[in-house]
C-alpha cells in the first residue's frame, strides 16, 4: 500500500508534462523540438521527464520554439524541484526517529522552542533550524564528535544526556541574541561586580532584569534557561561569535546557589580565555579542574572577603540572628553565609536553612 508521501510524489507534475502536453496539441513531435532548439533528442526527453531541469537557456529557447514565455518554464521548474525537494526532505525526516526521539521533544515544545506538532518530520525540520545546522549529520559533528568543533568546543559524546543538554545550550545562545550589548570590557565588568554584590544583597523584585542589564553594558550576555529533563546543568560560561554568554538555570532555586554559581561563571569570563567552555554540574565532559578552583575562589571573596570570613568561622558555632548581624554589616544576604557554611561542612545542612531566599526564575 502506497504511503502519503509516495502519493504525493506521484501527483507532482514537472514542467515537462506541459511541454509534451503543448507539442502534442500543435502536432510536434520531441524530434523536431529538439531540431527546432538545437539540442539532442535525448536531452530534451530528459528535460520532458523530468531527468534535467529546465535552465535559464532552455526556457528562452523554449519560449523562441513554443511562444510560451520563458518566465513561465522557469516559474514551473522552480516550483516543481522546490516541491519535490520538500517531499524528499520529509521522507528522509521520517526516517530520523531515533535521532528526535533522544530529545526532550515535549519539554522543548511546552517551553516554545519548538512547533506543537506530533508530525516527527516537522520537528526534525525544526529541531535542524534550532541548531542551524544543514542535517543530523552536522549536529553529530559538531556535538559529539571527538575531534574540536569550531561551532562547539567540547564533545558531549560522554555525557548523560547530549541531545537535552545540547538543547540548553544552544537555546542560551538564541536567546543571547536578543540581548543587545555593548562591547565587551573585562575592567568594567570586574568594577559591574561590586555592584551586583549589592543587587544579591538587597534583592528587589526585578533583580533578573538589573543583571542583565548591568552585564550588557559591559558587554556580557546573562540569560536564563530552564532545565530539561535528564540535563541538571546549573550554569555554563562561553564565548559565541566574539561575545561572552553567562548561561543559569536557577536549578537549586536558593539565592545561595543562585549568586555562587553566577560569580563563578563571571570569573570563568574575566580569568580565563574565549576558548574554554565551562559547564556546571555535567559529567562526562573534561574537566579543568585548577581553573574551577580558580572561578570558586574568586566567587567566594567577591562574596564575602577573606579577612572577614576567617572572622565568622572562628567565631563558630553562631546562632542564626549572629549570622544575620555578620550580614547585615558586611552586606550580603545571610542565606550566603550558610550556603558557604554547609559547603564547608562547617554547619549540619540542615541548620539555617530558613535564612535561604528562594528563588524560582521561571515564575
Amino acid at each position: 500500500m502506497a504511503t502519503s508521501l509516495e502519493i504525493s510524489k506521484s501527483l507532482l507534475s514537472p514542467p515537462g508534462d506541459t511541454m509534451q502536453e503543448h507539442i502534442d496539441f500543435i502536432g510536434m513531435s520531441q524530434a523536431e523540438l529538439a531540431e527546432r532548439m538545437g539540442r539532442p533528442k535525448e536531452k530534451i526527453n530528459d528535460i520532458i521527464k523530468a531527468r534535467e531541469p529546465i535552465t535559464t537557456a532552455t526556457a528562452f529557447q523554449l519560449e523562441k520554439v513554443l511562444g510560451i514565455p520563458a518566465s513561465f518554464w522557469l516559474n514551473s521548474e522552480k516550483s516543481y524541484r522546490q516541491e519535490l525537494y520538500e517531499l524528499q526532505q520529509q521522507e528522509k525526516f521520517e526516517k530520523k526517529k531515533d535521532w528526535l526521539a533522544a530529545f526532550p521533544v515535549n519539554e522543548m515544545k511546552k517551553h516554545g522552542w519548538l512547533p506543537d506538532t506530533n508530525k516527527k518530520h516537522v520537528l526534525v525540520d525544526s529541531l535542524l533550524k534550532f541548531f542551524c545546522v544543514a542535517s543530523t549529520d552536522e549536529w553529530e559533528r559538531i556535538y559529539m564528535a571527538e575531534e574540536v568543533s569550531v561551532a562547539f568546543r567540547v564533545s558531549l559524546a560522554y555525557t548523560q544526556s547530549p541531545h537535552a543538554i545540547s538543547a540548553w545550550l544552544r537555546m542560551g545562545e538564541i536567546q543571547s541574541k536578543e540581548i543587545a550589548l555593548a562591547a565587551f570590557n573585562k575592567k568594567e565588568f570586574k568594577d559591574a561586580l561590586t555592584e551586583i554584590k549589592e543587587l544579591a544583597f538587597s534583592l528587589p523584585d526585578n533583580f533578573v532584569k538589573q543583571l542583565q542589564n548591568i552585564c550588557a553594558k559591559c558587554g556580557v550576555a546573562v540569560v536564563f534557561t530552564p532545565n530539561l529533563p535528564k540535563a541538571p546543568i546549573s550554569g555554563a560560561t562561553r564565548w559565541f561569535h566574539n561575545k561572552p554568554i553567562i548561561q543559569l538555570s536557577g536549578r537549586f532555586k536558593t539565592n545561595d546557589h543562585f549568586w555562587f554559581t553566577f560569580f563563578h561563571e563571571a570569573a570563568h569570563i574575566i580569568l580565563h580565555g574565549k576558548k574554554d567552555i565551562f559547564l556546571e554540574n555535567v559529567e562526562g565532559t573534561k574537566i579543568d579542574q585548577e581553573k574551577e578552583d580558580e572561578a570558586n575562589a574568586f566567587a567566594a571573596k567577591i562574596l564575602i572577603e577573606d579577612k572577614d570570613w576567617k572572622k565568622i568561622v572562628s567565631n563558630l558555632p553562631l546562632m542564626p540572628m549572629e549570622i544575620i548581624s555578620y550580614a547585615q554589616k558586611l552586606r550580603v544576604a545571610p542565606g550566603i553565609i550558610v550556603g558557604r557554611l554547609q559547603y564547608e561542612n562547617s554547619v549540619s545542612n540542615a541548620f539555617g536553612n530558613e535564612l535561604k531566599v528562594k528563588i524560582n526564575l521561571f515564575n
